[in-house]
C-alpha cells in the first residue's frame, strides 16, 4: 500500500513539477538568514496543499536542503519534517480548519526537558503562487487568486495559471532550544509560536503582494475630496473666472494625466519578455544587500526606492530584480515624456505615475499630485522616484532635484500609519544604450523626444551589454531622520499649503545623505576599470599585460582597503576580468610582435569617460595621494594628510562621497600602509615617494596620479578666472570658466565634454562657497581671497606644467 500511495505522489508530484517554476527567496539561505544545514531542520507552512510541498521540495533539491517528504529522526524516533497551521477550505465551504500543529509544537518542547541536547530548527516557508493584491471589488478574476488556504478545486485553477510564478519565500530558522526556555507551560509555549507564524505568513503575503488596489472611483473620491485639492480648485476659480465644476474637471484630467493604473497580470507577462530580454542582452544581474529590502518588508516598512539614473533601463531593471527578490513591485515617478504611445500606456499598468519636470505656478497640478502621492504612502505602497531629476549624461550623480524628497517628507509630517524608510539604491552597468547619444547632447546637440521609432530602434540595437548591477544602500529611517534634524516636527502642525519653516534645509540634508549612500554602494565593475585605465593612459592605448596589472593592483587595493562596507568588487581575477570585457567588442585589439594592445574602439575614448565617472569617485583619494607624491617626489605624510584636509571637502561635494574628514584622514593613512606594502609607494623615513620607472608597479601608480587630472585642472581653471577677475559674479564666473576649459579641451586633447559641463563647474564654485574660499560680497559677487590663493598654491602642483603655462597666457 505504501509503495502505491509513493508511486502515486511521484506520479503527481512529476506532473506538478511540469507545470511549475520555483523561485526561491534568498537564494542563500546560510549568508542571509543563518540557516545551519548540519542541524535538524523542520518546515512550517501556512496550509496543507501538496502542490505547495511540491513546490519546495524542488526548492529544497536545488538549494541542498533535505527532502520535505523524508522524515526525520528525533529522540530515536522518525518524525514527519513537515507541518501546516492550516487545513485547506472544504470544497461547499469557506471554513478553514486548524491542525494539530500546537499539540506537535508542545510534543517537541516537552522533548526538550528529556533531551536538551536537541536543537530543531523550524523553517518557516512561505508558498506564493501569482502575485495579485486583490482589488476592492470582488470579480472574476478573484476566483483564480492565490488565497490563503484554498480549495484542491481552486488550487488546481491557480497552479495551471501561476504556475510558472511561484515564489519559496524563507524566514530565519525558530530554534526548538531557544524557544523552550521561554517563560510558561509547553503548550503556552506552542500557542505563542504558532500565534507568531499566522501573523508572520499575513505579512509575508502582504510584503509580495502588497495592499488592496484602489478602484478608480475611490481614487477620484480620496484625491478630489482632499482639502488641499478643494482649496486649489477654489483659487482656480477666483484667479480664472471659471465655474467650479470647470475646476473640479481641470482636477480631474490631472489625476488621469498623472496615476498610474497598475494590472499585476502586465507585470507577469512583463517579467516573461525582460526575462528573454535580460537573457539576450546581460552576462548576468548582480544584485547587492537585497535583505535590507526584505527585511524592511517584512516589518511593515512603506519603502520609497530612490536610485541613480542612467539609462532608461533603470525603470525595467530595478523592477525586475525588487519582483525576483519575492517582493511587491512600486509605483514608479516618471517624466511625462515617457508617456508617449505605445509606451506610456504599458509603463503606467506596470505601476508608473507621471510628472511634470516643472510644478512652477500651477497649484491646482500641485495639489493633486501631492495627494496622489500621500494617497500612497498611506496606502501601503512602495514608491519609486529618481532624485536626479533625470538622465545623467556624465555618468556621474547629478546634483538632486529635491521636489519629491520634499514632498515625501510633507506627507510624513502630515501623518502616516506605518513607519518610512528610503532605500537609496545604485544601478551600473558595462554597457548603455544612450551613451552616444549623451555625449552629442553634452557637446550642444538638443535631446531627441522619446517615440515609438527610437524606443523601437533601442530594441533591435540592443545586445551583448555585459553585467548589469543593482545595490541596495543602507536605508535612512525618515522619521529617525527627522528626529536628529528637527527634534519637535511631531509637535508641529503640518498646513495644507504651507510648508514648515525646517523644510528646506531638512530637506537638502536628506538629499545630500541619500546621494552619499547611493554612492557609497557602488559597483566596481570591467567596463568601468578598463575605461579608467585608459584615459589614464597618455595615448589611452595600453598593452594588456600591463592593463591587466593595473587592475590587478587596484582590486588588491579595494579588497584590502575598502571604499565602503556597501560597494561591490568583482569576484574573478584581474586577467578573468579583462578577457570577459574585452569581449563586449567595446575596445579595438590589436597585436605586434611583444604582445597584445588594447585601446578604445573607433579612437573614441569620449564615450568611456561615461563608464569612468560610475566610479571616479572611489578612486579619488587613492588618486590624490598617488598625484601628490609624482608631483612633489618627496612628500611628508603631514604635508599629505595637509593637502587632504584642504581638497576632501570640495571633492566630498562634487562626488557625493560618504566620509567624513576624520574618516577620510584613516582611509588615508589606511591607503598608504596598502601601497608601501605592495609596492605601489615607496616609504623613505616619514617621507613618500613614487617607485622607480623600473619598479613592476611603477606604471599602476602612474596610472593612478593621472586618474584625476582633469579634475585638479577644472579647479585650476575656476580658481585662476577668480584670481584674474579679483571679483565677479557667479555665472559669469562659470561662463569665463566653461570657455577656457572648452579651450583647453581642443589645444590639449581632453575630448570629454563633462570636462567643460556648467553642472560640473557649477558644484565646484557651489563648493568653494560653501568651504568659504572665497568671499561673499553684499552684492552677491565673489571675491578672491587669502584662502582662494591657499587653495590654488595646493592645486596647482598636481595640474599638467603645460596646462599652468596655457593658463598664465589667458
Amino acid at each position: 500500500m505504501l509503495n502505491i500511495g509513493s508511486a502515486f505522489r511521484w506520479l503527481v508530484s512529476k506532473a506538478v513539477g511540469w507545470l511549475v517554476s520555483v523561485k526561491s527567496v534568498p537564494a542563500n539561505l546560510e549568508k542571509e538568514l543563518g540557516i545551519d544545514k548540519s542541524k535538524p531542520i523542520l518546515y512550517l507552512l501556512q496550509t496543507e496543499s501538496f502542490t505547495d510541498q511540491v513546490a519546495l521540495e524542488k526548492s529544497t533539491k536545488a538549494l541542498g536542503l533535505p527532502s520535505v517528504f523524508e522524515p526525520i529522526e528525533i529522540a530515536g524516533q522518525e518524525r514527519k519534517r513537515r507541518y501546516f497551521l492550516t487545513r485547506p477550505q472544504s470544497l461547499l465551504t469557506r471554513r478553514v480548519s486548524k491542525t494539530s500543529i500546537e499539540d506537535v509544537f508542545t510534543e517537541y518542547f516537552h522533548l526538550h526537558r528529556e533531551h536538551p541536547e536537541i536543537d530543531l530548527q523550524i523553517l518557516p516557508v512561505f508558498i506564493s503562487w501569482g502575485r495579485s493584491a486583490g482589488k476592492e471589488k470582488s470579480g472574476f478574476a478573484q476566483l483564480f487568486a492565490s488565497k490563503a488556504s484554498p480549495n484542491w478545486l481552486r488550487k488546481l485553477f491557480i497552479v495551471l495559471i501561476f504556475g510558472r510564478d511561484n515564489f519559496v519565500s524563507y524566514s530565519p530558522a525558530v530554534s526548538t532550544r531557544q524557544m523552550s526556555q521561554l517563560h510558561g507551560s509547553d503548550k503556552q509555549i506552542a500557542q505563542k509560536l504558532v500565534r507568531v507564524a499566522r501573523t508572520h505568513f499575513q505579512r509575508k503575503r502582504q510584503t509580495l503582494s502588497g495592499p488592496t488596489l484602489l478602484e478608480r472611483q475611490t481614487l477620484y473620491n480620496s484625491i478630489l475630496g482632499a482639502s488641499s485639492v478643494k482649496s486649489a480648485i477654489s483659487d482656480e476659480v477666483k484667479h480664472k473666472a471659471i465655474s467650479y465644476e470647470k475646476g473640479r474637471e481641470d482636477a480631474l484630467a490631472y489625476i488621469n494625466e498623472i496615476s498610474a493604473d497598475y494590472r499585476e497580470g502586465l507585470i507577469r507577462i512583463g517579467d516573461r519578455l525582460l526575462k528573454r530580454v535580460w537573457n539576450k542582452i546581460y552576462d548576468g544581474i548582480e544584485v547587492g544587500h537585497p535583505e535590507r529590502v526584505r527585511e524592511l518588508a517584512q516589518n511593515g516598512h512603506e519603502i520609497i526606492y530612490v536610485p541613480c539614473h542612467r539609462s532608461h533601463m533603470d525603470y525595467l531593471l530595478l523592477t525586475y530584480v525588487i519582483y525576483h527578490e519575492g517582493l511587491v513591485t512600486p509605483h514608479i515617478a516618471a517624466g511625462i515624456n515617457l508617456n508617449f504611445w505605445p509606451v506610456g500606456g504599458i509603463l503606467r499598468r506596470c505601476g508608473a505615475f507621471y510628472l511634470r519636470r516643472s510644478f512652477a505656478g500651477n497649484k491646482l497640478y500641485t495639489a493633486v499630485f501631492r495627494e496622489y502621492l500621500e494617497l500612497l504612502f498611506n496606502k501601503g505602497y512602495s514608491v519609486k522616484y529618481f532624485p536626479e531629476g533625470g538622465r545623467s549624461r556624465t555618468g556621474r550623480l547629478l546634483p538632486p532635484k529635491t521636489g519629491m524628497l520634499a514632498m515625501t517628507l510633507q506627507a510624513l509630517a502630515k501623518g502616516i500609519n506605518r513607519p518610512v524608510s528610503i532605500v537609496p539604491v545604485y544601478i551600473g552597468y558595462e554597457h548603455v544604450m544612450e551613451v552616444k547619444s549623451y555625449m552629442k547632447e553634452l557637446k550642444g546637440k538638443s535631446k531627441k523626444k522619446e517615440s515609438p521609432t527610437q524606443v523601437f530602434s533601442a530594441i533591435r540595437k540592443l545586445k551583448n551589454y555585459g553585467h548589469g548591477f543593482v545595490n541596495f544602500g543602507e536605508p535612512i529611517a525618515l522619521s529617525q531622520f527627522l528626529d536628529e534634524s528637527v527634534s519637535d516636527w511631531r509637535e508641529q502642525k503640518a498646513l495644507e499649503d504651507k510648508k514648515p519653516k525646517w523644510l528646506t534645509p531638512v530637506v537638502n540634508a536628506l538629499a545630500d545623505k541619500v546621494m552619499t549612500r547611493i554612492n557609497r554602494a557602488a559597483a566596481l565593475n570591467g567596463t568601468a576599470m578598463v575605461a579608467l585605465c585608459l584615459l589614464s593612459s597618455k595615448t589611452q592605448i595600453m598593452s594588456k599585460k600591463a592593463l591587466v596589472q593595473s587592475m590587478s593592483d587596484y582590486l588588491a587595493l579595494f579588497n584590502d582597503v575598502r571604499y565602503s562596507e556597501d560597494c561591490t568588487l568583482p569576484n574573478e581575477p584581474a586577467a578573468e576580468l579583462v578577457d570577459r570585457t574585452l569581449a563586449l567588442n567595446r575596445f579595438e585589439q590589436g597585436e605586434d610582435a611583444y604582445g597584445a594592445m588594447v585601446s578604445p574602439k573607433d579612437s573614441n575614448g569620449l564615450l568611456l569617460t561615461f563608464y569612468r565617472n560610475n566610479i571616479l569617485h572611489m578612486f579619488a583619494l587613492p588618486s590624490l595621494i598617488m598625484a601628490a607624491v609624482f608631483a612633489h617626489k618627496n612628500l611628508e605624510k603631514t604635508a599629505l594628510q595637509a593637502l587632504v584636509a584642504t581638497l576632501f571637502p570640495l571633492l566630498k561635494r562634487e562626488f557625493f562621497m560618504h566620509q567624513s574628514l576624520e574618516e577620510a584622514a584613516k582611509y588615508i593613512d589606511a591607503l598608504i600602509v596598502h601601497m608601501t606594502d605592495k609596492g605601489l609607494l615607496i616609504q623613505k623615513d616619514d617621507c613618500l615617494a613614487p617607485p622607480p620607472a623600473t619598479h613592476e608597479k611603477f606604471h599602476s601608480s602612474w596610472l593612478l596620479s593621472r586618474a584625476m587630472q582633469e579634475t585638479w585642472q577644472r579647479y585650476a581653471i575656476v580658481l585662476h578666472v577668480l584670481e584674474k577677475e579679483k571679483v565677479i559674479g557667479r555665472s559669469q564666473l562659470e561662463r569665463q570658466s566653461q570657455i577656457i576649459a572648452e579651450r583647453l579641451s581642443a589645444l590639449f586633447g581632453m575630448h570629454s565634454p563633462e570636462f567643460y559641463d556648467k553642472n560640473v563647474l557649477s558644484s565646484f564654485v557651489n563648493a568653494l562657497r560653501e568651504n568659504e574660499h572665497v568671499k561673499n560680497q553684499d552684492d552677491g559677487n565673489f571675491a578672491f581671497s587669502q584662502s582662494s590663493l591657499a587653495l590654488k598654491e595646493a592645486i596647482l602642483p598636481l595640474v599638467w606644467p603645460e596646462i599652468i603655462q596655457h593658463l598664465e597666457q589667458i
